[in-house]
This record gives structure tokens, sequence and C-alpha cells, in this order.
């Protein structure tokens, strides 16, 4: 299966480099589209959402 929409909503964009860091080792070249967000807050106090729409062979 592979990544081709990701959408990333973070509640604090200087995690933004952090957050393409972590990403770098769950999906490899070439990487799928992504967008990332700035939101006031996500449920449960997550600091990170990650929305993929993937694939499937």
């Amino acid at each position: 299966r592979h990544a081709v929409r990701v959408t990333v909503f973070l509640t604090d964009l200087s995690n933004f480099a952090k957050v393409n860091e972590i990403m770098a080792t769950y999906f490899p070249q070439p990487w799928p589209a992504r967008a990332a967000l700035g939101v006031s807050q996500l449920p449960k106090g997550a600091r990170v959402e990650v929305d993929c729409i993937l694939h499937l062979d």
C-alpha cells in the first residue's frame, strides 16, 4: 500500500520540523502529497493528528 495524500494537523506549528523528521521514517520517497495545518485544538488533548489516503495494490 502507498500513501497518496497526507494531511497533518498541528496545535503548535513549532513542531513542524520534528513532524517532518518523524514522517520521513514512515513514508519513503517519493513522498506523498501533503498539507500541514495549524489548528487551535485536537480531540483528547492530542498535539498532532495525521489523516492519510492510501492506494491499496
